[in-house]
């Protein structure tokens, strides 16, 4: 069966999976950055993602079926200032088929789990992440035919706050190396994040979420690429919480998904 990868710094991870980094001075933070010691943040999302196709080995589209709900509560509490703990759980409801391919129904959780530190902060925000998931006997993001997704991942931060014209403006670029047990080949997810504050309550945010795999593909895999481009809005509700809502897509890959999504997220801060 071909690798079903929507990705995830998420990824979703992302949103990844993944979410976007906030200027030091703004009171939301993650990327790059590490909590002042004693705060937490809480970043509550809701991700559905679509395919009606997906990219072949060469690039090209062939006619797919993806449906996945996920759900996420990202969790950071600073230690101390250098020091920002990481716990990601998160609950995702899956179906995968197409053409000579049975459709499969799935749902799992998953839990991540780890730490990021501060490098240096006297040029920009330079950190590290290290961390470890395990998602169970199943979790569509990152698995095929039920095999285990638990994975170890370091990862390199680096973030910078400056001007566009009058806007102050964020940029946190990172790249990881991700270690996944069973037959599943090893991953470089690479994760860009522009932000520019066009107001006093609004942040639009520019994000690139990218998963190279490693040349260690067995059957049921081999090689595959993804990429997404999302676009969001980050809104100041009140002090301390936040709203954010965007959509994505997969303009290009290789033995992944055409995929396409919208998600929303609650940032609290305390």
């Amino acid at each position: 069966m071909k690798q079903c990868l929507p990705s995830n710094r998420t990824v979703l991870a992302v949103l990844t999976l993944v979410s976007a980094a906030i200027t030091r001075t703004d009171p939301a933070n993650a990327g790059a950055w590490t909590l002042p010691e004693g705060d937490t943040q809480i970043i509550s999302s809701v991700t559905y993602s679509t395919a009606v196709a997906s990219f072949d080995d060469k690039g090209d589209t062939v006619p797919t079926l993806y449906r996945k709900i996920l759900s996420q509560v990202y969790a950071e509490h600073g230690l101390t200032d250098r020091f920002t703990l990481i716990l990601d759980p998160e609950y995702a409801i899956a179906t995968e088929g197409g053409p000579g391919r049975p459709t499969i129904h799935a749902d799992d959780f998953a839990v991540k789990a780890g730490v990021r530190a501060l490098i240096d902060n006297s040029f920009g925000v330079l950190s590290a992440e290290a961390s470890y998931k395990t998602a169970g006997a199943f979790d569509m993001s990152v698995s095929a035919n039920n095999d285990s997704g638990s994975e170890m991942e370091l990862r390199l931060l680096y973030g910078a706050n400056f001007k566009i014209f009058k806007y102050d403006c964020y940029a946190d670029a990172e790249i990881a190396e991700r270690w996944i047990a069973g037959a599943r080949p090893n991953e470089t997810p690479i994760d860009l994040t522009l932000g520019i504050h066009f107001s006093e309550k609004y942040t639009l945010v520019a994000q690139s979420f990218n998963i190279i795999s490693g040349g260690d593909a067995h059957p049921p895999y081999r090689y595959y690429r993804s990429h997404k481009l999302e676009l969001s809005i980050l809104q100041r509700l009140w002090r301390g919480v936040y709203l954010q809502s965007g959509a994505y897509i997969s303009p290009t890959g290789q033995n992944s998904l055409v995929e396409r999504g919208a998600d929303a997220s609650i940032w609290i801060r305390f």
